[in-house]
């Protein structure tokens, strides 16, 4: 696929194109345009443009029909949208089609329904002493968008993470420029393509292609014309994000990093238990920011858990790539670092023969560890890959201390059927998201995001509402 940049409701190709590889056997697939500094700037006075033209005269039931109209329009190419998808990342075709592409298509349709249930507060405030009129104000607050936002995507879910921040965004009534990883372009250039047969006003979405540092991420998040920043990815990139749109004081949203735990208490369902780690470790080979890399058992249950989440993980076949060559290499540089370290290897560890093309591709093994100390690496990094280390522990506060020390707090899993200890034990858990007996089972409505090193403010629901707006307080004499 040739994918192309988006700017003021036109598909253009500037810039140096640079080739899109096929994980699963590395074969170049197709090519990217790398946007320069002018193409970021056209984008940017696009959004602009349409702020101060159509798009930012639309009314709340304009934009509720532009965002359904582009839901209905992914719908209607839906087989299109999960090859392009599944071969960018070489994810299972299956995730692709049960997960990826509808959950895109829910969110352009969830945040057209929450336009219209978004309550107005009013304040009748008494004013002692006050001569005239009633002695009352009126206060009210209305919302308005922040203008030209920049949105900033990663390779691992690439069309559900940007629609889950374009739709709220494009709801709001801003304007967006969005940057997909350049792993992963193809399917944010079909969603042009949807949103361009949508008919949404030139410029109100945007689109640039290309690299972070030195290149295009870093000409957006640093423009001066951005009024808001939201991205999705590693930790340090959003540390030098933070940098860049430092001078600007530019609002932030980050879904950052994690290093996952789960607490399996002696007492879970164990069958449930094993099958939904091996979910939460192994979903898309490890590469979904969710995803469990450290596994704590209570002691009576450890031996036989370890032993059933290897025989899982040994028997997955339908599991697909690292996103490239470059991850795969990392990836695998921990495993080495686990041996080097002291760790048993239940499971994995390596690289899988296929017999097939999937052998010039980038696959790993998925791998089950056990045996190392917390202050290991392997422990403490986050590795973004198909492993977890399991560990043991004796008592609620051991696995509390333990779950909790780490430089990360995105999410985390409980499993017990005790319900006193699931409502003790989860609020307690320093992250944003706790699961208990269960894993990725997500409300649109809900608050998503993490604590420390895994973000900053969340999203979903009116979360990202609230973000992607302004609260302007109306105070009328009465």
């Amino acid at each position: 696929m040739k994918a192309e940049h988006y700017v003021g409701g036109m598909f253009r190709s500037d810039g140096v194109e640079f080739p899109l590889v096929d994980p699963v056997d590395g074969a170049e697939s197709g090519t990217a345009p790398e946007a320069t500094r002018e193409v970021v700037d056209d984008a940017v006075r696009a959004g602009r443009a349409a702020l101060a033209g159509a798009w930012g005269a639309a009314t709340a039931e304009e934009r509720a029909a532009a965002l359904r109209r582009i839901a209905d329009g992914i719908e209607a190419r839906f087989e299109e949208f999960v090859d392009a998808e599944t071969g960018d990342t070489g994810k299972p075709r299956e995730l692709a089609s049960t997960v990826d592409i509808p959950r895109a298509i829910g969110n352009f349709r969830a945040y057209a329904d929450l336009l219209y249930g978004r309550p107005e507060r009013a304040y009748t405030t008494a004013v002692p002493g006050w001569s005239g009129g009633t002695g009352q104000a009126l206060n009210y607050t209305v919302r308005r968008p922040l203008g030209v936002v920049a949105i900033i995507s990663p390779w691992n879910l690439p069309l559900l993470l940007l629609t889950w921040k374009v739709a709220p965004a494009l709801a709001a009534g801003n304007a967006v420029v969005a940057k997909p990883s350049e792993e992963t372009p193809s399917t944010a250039t079909l969603l042009a393509s949807v949103i361009h047969e949508a008919e949404l006003p030139p410029g109100a979405f945007n689109l640039v292609h290309g690299h972070g540092a030195g290149a295009a991420g870093e000409f957006l998040t640093g423009h001066p014309g951005v009024d808001a920043i939201a991205f999705t990815g590693e930790s340090a990139t959003g540390a030098a994000i933070m940098r860049n749109a430092a001078d600007h004081v530019t609002p932030l949203s980050f879904e950052l990093g994690g290093k996952n735990p789960a607490i399996v208490f002696a007492d879970a369902d164990l069958d449930a238990a094993v099958a939904g780690t091996a979910r939460s470790s192994f979903t898309h080979s490890g590469q979904i920011c969710l995803c469990t890399e450290r596994v704590y058992v209570e002691r009576p249950v450890f031996d036989e858990f370890v032993a059933a989440l290897g025989e899982r993980a040994r028997a997955l076949a339908d599991f697909g790539p690292m996103i490239s060559a470059a991850h795969r290499d990392k990836v695998l540089s921990y495993y080495r670092l686990a041996r080097e370290e002291g760790a048993t290897v239940v499971a994995g560890g390596g690289v899988p023969v296929f017999g097939d093309r999937r052998d010039s591709g980038f696959h790993v093994e998925p791998t089950v560890l056990t045996g190392l100390p917390e202050t290991a690496r392997t422990v403490r990094e986050e590795i973004f890959g198909p492993v977890c280390h399991v560990a043991p522990f004796d008592t609620e506060e051991e696995a509390l201390r333990l779950a909790n020390d780490s430089p990360y707090g995105l999410a985390a899993t409980v499993w017990t059927r005790d319900l006193s200890r699931a409502h003790r034990v989860a609020p307690r858990v320093e992250t944003g998201i706790v699961w208990v007996n269960c894993w990725n089972l997500r409300d649109l409505r809900t608050p998503f995001g993490g604590v420390k090193a895994s973000g900053i403010g969340r999203e979903g629901g009116e979360y990202s509402l609230d973000f992607f707006s302004e609260p302007v307080n109306v105070c009328i004499q009465i």
